[in-house]
């Protein structure tokens, strides 16, 4: 089984989003946004995952739509705790990076099942 790409990306972000997870709850000892951060930054993998297997174009795009908006939603937990201290300026760019272009990625595909729904 081949899986899209914008479904790799978020699978390497989800894997991505527990280490930092990790890092945060066992060496900053932070367990609030830590935990937001883990929720909605695995969901767009899960998300993007359940929209592959949709039975309907309409399906499919109510499945991308919510992944856009748990990356959206991540990006302003990466912020938060950018500007909080909990992340450098080099680790938030890095997955930060990774996270715009995953709304890029998904916001093209919306725009595109939308369209063709």
């Amino acid at each position: 089984m081949s899986k899209s790409l914008v479904l790799e990306k978020a699978i390497k972000f989800a894997l991505r989003i527990v280490k930092l997870y990790r890092y945060l709850s066992e060496e900053k000892n932070e367990y609030v946004l830590s935990k937001q951060v883990l929720l909605s930054g695995t969901h767009i993998a899960k998300f993007i995952k359940e929209a592959t297997q949709a039975e309907s174009r309409q399906v499919f795009s109510g499945d991308m739509q919510i992944a856009l908006k748990r990356a959206s939603e991540t990006e302003f937990w990466l912020l938060i705790l950018h500007e909080g201290e909990y992340l450098d300026e080099k680790a938030y760019n890095s997955i930060n990076e990774d996270c715009i272009e995953l709304i890029k990625m998904l916001t093209t595909s919306v725009k595109t099942s939308k369209e063709n729904v």
